[in-house]
């Protein structure tokens, strides 16, 4: 079960990523979690790599978000992490979506258009399963 706090969060985000989503993408996690993780924890890490990746692609695209997806991490990790090892693995996985991008992509380009909204599709449907099936 979620706290209202997560429950607030994914509820401002998912209204983030319902304004900027244009192309629908099929979430596929077939992974197993370990015994003292939520059920959701893979879906979680999944979201913090799309926040690394919006956090470099939506400035490079000349896209001016606020809070920065760098602040909705914070504002996610305070929520969710109590666990200082936890912690770092969803940091780190924020990191690996931001440096994905960072080597490949210098300019805007259409290409980096498109992963862009099919990360905030992408997320939107995993804040929706998550609070759906999680959220009481």
């Amino acid at each position: 079960m979620m706290n209202r706090r997560m429950q607030a969060f994914f509820f401002r985000t998912a209204v983030v990523l319902a304004l900027g989503s244009v192309y629908p993408v099929q979430v596929v996690s077939a992974q197993e979690t370990a015994v003292d993780e939520p059920p959701y924890e893979q879906q979680l890490m999944r979201l913090s790599e799309i926040f690394g990746a919006l956090h470099f692609l939506r400035p490079l695209c000349k896209e001016s978000d606020t809070p920065s997806w760098r602040d909705r991490m914070e504002d996610f990790l305070d929520a969710e992490t109590l666990d200082e090892n936890r912690r770092r693995r969803f940091i780190e996985r924020f990191n690996q979506g931001y440096r994905g991008f960072s080597v490949a992509y210098r300019e805007c380009t259409e290409a980096a258009r498109l992963a862009m909204a099919q990360y905030l599709s992408e997320g939107e449907v995993i804040i929706s399963d998550v609070t759906s099936r999680y959220g009481r």
